[in-house]
């Protein structure tokens, strides 16, 4: 958490109540693709303001969440007649995508993955493939949900052995035909920006389809020209039957939904799902001008071109910098990964580091993953040109900075970071 409190914000920029100024790469952990305070949604959520607030869509239903559902429907990658669904938060829609994916199915079973974020509801946290910060002290949990180790490289996960181990939990654990959903994350978010190989997909969605088991894609965090796709799903070559939606659909407005195949969305019973602010006026407001500005300002495309600038960047920094073990992502949805480069041990004292004194610089980071190792970029896709030139220079300095305070902190125990440079 930042020790200072926020009095402002445009764009890319926050002030603070003394005036400091800071970029922010963090977007209220991928809230605000669309910046801070843009000038069309600000317009869109004041003339609703201007109308009604709130009425519960269920009590007296408004024309804007019908064609709000219209659009989100011919957005995501899902072939067919869809059905969308609108709440408050990313785990109310995780929620409400498990108890629709239950009552479809009659299954109880939940499969998710090592490193998997899905919120902090009690369902949340037991889909959740991370213990600390979120899960230590908050059970007992759901029952029925398994976890698989999550395919990538660098965990030393393949894609064979994380089907092996699915295979092997049919076997022991639990009967395929009793599951009723496996979710995933495109990117996994808090696990550390893993990228969830095409092949894995293409296995999961047959396994699916021989067990009748529903496939659900979390894109709370990947969502909405983040990896320079509408969705992350569109540089897949497989259909979930699910998706899970919030965070910058709506440009800081609380909202989030589930869409998905019509037969499977018209599982529960009438009056199964809802809630009291479920698709509120204002936030469905908020996430019509969010769609407006991400077709006129081509988004999409400029998500792809910053990150682009920002791996190259990175890419020369890993040549100085050998505790750079991988940089990673699609568009602008942007992790590295630090390790020691003799042990290949996580290196979160160093990220940690280089957070902090980016801060002092004025540039404000987020870390995730399971060891706390991983600084992931999540700046606005609308940010200004030299802005995002000038973060760029901060971060290079921030990295090379740590770096050196790390080898002179090191030197007496024998341990110099930079001489594999030397070598």
């Amino acid at each position: 958490m930042c020790k200072f409190y926020a009095a402002r914000a445009e764009n890319a920029t926050i002030w603070d109540v003394e005036g400091n100024r800071y970029t922010d790469f963090g977007c209220g952990i991928a809230v605000l693709n669309t910046g801070h305070k843009h000038p069309v949604i600000n317009s869109a959520i004041q003339l609703q303001l201007n109308n009604f607030t709130h009425t519960a869509f269920q009590v007296i239903p408004y024309e804007s969440y019908i064609s709000l559902a219209e659009r989100i429907s011919c957005l995501v990658p899902i072939s067919g007649e869809k059905k969308v669904a609108f709440f408050s938060t990313g785990a109310e829609a995780v929620e409400n995508a498990v108890k629709i994916a239950r009552s479809y199915t009659g299954r109880s079973g939940l499969i998710s993955f090592t490193g998997a974020f899905h919120g902090r509801t009690n369902m949340g946290l037991a889909l959740t493939g991370k213990n600390v910060p979120y899960k230590i002290g908050f059970g007992p949990f759901p029952s029925d949900i398994y976890h698989l180790p999550f395919p990538a490289d660098i965990l030393g996960v393949s894609v064979d052995e994380s089907v092996g181990s699915l295979e092997r939990l049919f076997k022991s654990d639990i009967d395929p035909f009793s599951v009723a959903a496996i979710i995933f994350e495109p990117i996994q978010g808090e696990g550390g920006f893993y990228v969830m190989p095409n092949e894995m997909l293409i296995k999961l969605r047959k396994i699916c389809d021989e067990y009748g088991i529903l496939l659900i894609a979390d894109e709370i965090q990947s969502g909405f020209a983040r990896t320079g796709k509408m969705f992350a799903l569109e540089h897949y070559s497989v259909e979930p039957d699910l998706i899970t939606i919030a965070k910058s659909l709506a440009g800081g407005m609380p909202l989030s939904g589930v869409c998905g195949r019509a037969n499977i969305m018209d599982g529960p019973s009438p009056g199964g799902l809802g809630g009291t602010y479920a698709g509120n006026p204002l936030a469905i407001a908020s996430a019509h001008a969010v769609l407006d500005v991400i077709k006129a300002e081509d988004l999409c495309a400029r998500s792809r071109n910053l990150g682009g600038r920002l791996v190259e960047m990175l890419q020369n920094e890993k040549k100085i910098i050998p505790y750079i073990a991988d940089i990673r992502g699609i568009g602008s949805m942007i992790a590295i990964e630090l390790r020691d480069p003799k042990t290949n041990q996580p290196a979160p004292e160093l990220t940690s580091a280089i957070q902090k004194t980016a801060l002092e610089k004025g540039l404000i980071l987020l870390t995730c993953g399971v060891y706390s190792n991983v600084i992931r970029f999540l700046y606005p896709l609308t940010i200004p040109e030299a802005q995002f030139e000038d973060a760029l220079k901060i971060l290079s300095n921030s990295m090379r900075e740590s770096l050196s305070a790390l080898s002179a902190s090191t030197l007496d125990a024998g341990t110099n970071p930079l001489e594999v440079v030397a070598k």
